[in-house]
């Protein structure tokens, strides 16, 4: 997928389901993916009894991997020239995941068509758990 020029518009939104009901599995997967193994991460016990959080909660980059996968199922593969974000609150387990993307603007850089983009992905309740930015290329 290639996004065109003359089909976007500033405003235009994408908005995609990044994880459904989060699992513990799929927190210690990205643990073992990633080789971050943060006892925050990975144990119930020191987590709950002696850093005081109800839970294990998700790796923030785990979060931004599922923003990104629904960033790159917008604007295609290898189009991407920046991709920022901030972790604004955990993602615990059980948590649903909706991502929105929304076009800010669309200009032209160095005989470019960009498209400038706004990321945001909340839970289940509507608490933004992450936002950001996004640059890609686009087809004129």
């Amino acid at each position: 997928m290639t996004l065109k020029a003359g089909s976007l518009k500033v405003g235009d939104k994408h908005t995609e389901r990044v994880a459904s009901n989060l699992s513990r599995t799929q927190i210690v997967m990205y643990a073992g993916a990633s080789g971050d193994y943060n006892t925050l991460h990975t144990d119930e016990i020191y987590t709950t009894k002696v850093a005081g959080y109800p839970s294990v909660f998700a790796h923030g980059m785990l979060t931004m991997g599922l923003t990104g996968k629904a960033l790159t199922n917008f604007v295609g593969n290898g189009t991407l020239t920046k991709f920022g974000v901030r972790f604004t609150n955990q993602v615990w387990p059980g948590d649903s995941l909706d991502t929105t993307i929304t076009v800010a603007d669309i200009r032209q850089e160095g005989g470019q068509k960009l498209a400038d983009l706004t990321l945001s992905t909340v839970n289940q309740d509507g608490k933004e758990v992450m936002t950001g930015t996004a640059t890609t290329r686009i087809d004129p």
